[in-house]
């Protein structure tokens, strides 16, 4: 392999040693993006895994379909239209990972040439494999179709040049084609600096699970490692959050057990609209994609919600708490009123017994008592509400 056919899979995959991985993952994400028959918008997975790509790429194309586009029926819509849709998601997503200001874009092109850095132009379109397929694979066989790669300059040639890639993107290997893209655009050394451990990779190499740092790669251009706002200090370790609005919002089951806490600004309410009302819902084993046209759901935080955003990060650890000698630095955050005299004033209305901590219940029932109320249920409380589009 090239030297940058080894790296991408290094990342996605992890070293190889031996024999390699075993090929089960590989295989099971080896299929393209592939529309239902019975449910034209719903793009089809046939094995456990390439989800985490899928279910962003989905949730996407829902996003440009409902609220970029106009549609009287999205459920019947031609192949031809299938094809635009796809097609300018995977462009917006690849924007989204670029970083260069030339706007520089790599895409990983198929070719079943063995020599390495192979001219996209060279490889040979017409002869397609299909998209299912259960021939046994590994990731360093990839070379047959992450040798070549194509780059262009501009954002207008990009959407053009994915058009013309339309049916690699369907075939046997589009998901990881497009995957690598992303890797390539976004550059390899990016990101590792992103992700928190530098010996995680893209793909859990044993049961194929796409991990955290590459779904939030996809919803947000950024390969943080956690799906809180911002970056956190925690017992002298930089842990890596989200530090952008993303324009599709993310859920997972572990939040409701206390495993992590989801950012505002990753499941889509924040100070910042337009927020589109789609979801990725992760669970324990999958990702699906739920939607609502029910704009409310993703109305501006109030300003009580800014003040429970602001009060947390100032709480890395999630203790509900924050020393008595942080209170100034949160309300000069919120341009609350912050003179010394007032804020000794309100360290001993908040902290009566001295402990020297101020919790966050009293300090919002302080500055917004008419705002305070029941905190909102998760979203994934009422699933049940919402038109559900689940990955088959």
């Amino acid at each position: 392999m090239s030297e940058f056919s080894r790296e991408v899979v290094e990342l996605v995959w992890g070293r190889q040693t031996g024999a390699g991985a075993a090929p089960s993952p590989f295989r099971r994400w080896s299929q393209g993006f592939v529309f239902s028959e019975t449910e034209r918008t719903a793009l089809e997975q046939f094995e456990g895994g390439p989800c985490a790509v899928i279910a962003p790429v989905q949730a996407f194309v829902l996003k440009n379909l409902l609220f970029n586009a106009e549609n009287a029926n999205w459920r019947e819509i031609s192949e031809e239209e299938q094809k635009s849709l796809l097609c300018s998601t995977l462009s917006e997503l690849l924007e989204s990972a670029c970083q260069s200001q030339a706007h520089t874009f790599s895409l990983a092109a198929w070719s079943r040439r063995k020599n390495a850095d192979v001219a996209v132009e060279n490889a040979d379109p017409s002869q397609p494999e299909p998209s299912r397929s259960t021939e046994q694979h590994t990731p360093g066989e990839s070379r047959s179709h992450s040798d070549a790669k194509q780059t262009v300059s501009s954002v207008c040639e990009l959407r053009e040049v994915v058009l013309s890639l339309y049916d690699s993107w369907r075939n046997k290997f589009g998901v990881l084609l497009f995957l690598y893209s992303v890797i390539l655009t976004k550059g390899i050394e990016n990101i590792r600096n992103e992700i928190e451990d530098p010996s995680e990779t893209l793909i859990e190499p044993v049961f194929g699970h796409g991990s955290q740092s590459l779904i939030n790669l996809l919803l947000s251009g950024r390969a943080a490692s956690n799906v809180w706002d911002g970056d956190r200090e925690c017992s002298g370790m930089r842990l890596k959050g989200i530090h952008e609005q993303a324009s599709v919002g993310f859920l997972t089951l572990m939040e409701s057990l206390r495993y992590c806490k989801v950012s505002n600004m990753v499941w889509g309410r924040s100070s910042n609209p337009p927020n589109i009302p789609s979801w990725i819902l992760g669970s324990e084993t999958h990702l699906s994609v739920f939607f609502t046209k029910e704009l409310a759901l993703v109305a501006p935080e109030s300003p009580s919600e800014q003040a429970r955003r602001v009060f947390q990060t100032y709480d890395p650890e999630d203790k509900g708490f924050i020393p008595g000698t942080l209170l100034e630095d949160v309300m000069k955050a919120l341009d609350l009123v912050s003179e010394p005299e007032y804020v000794n004033l309100m360290k001993s209305k908040l902290d009566p017994e001295g402990l020297g901590i101020v919790l966050l219940g009293p300090f919002l029932v302080e500055f917004f008592p008419d705002q305070v109320k029941f905190h909102m249920l998760p979203v994934y409380m009422f699933l049940d509400a919402l038109p559900l589009l689940t990955q088959r």
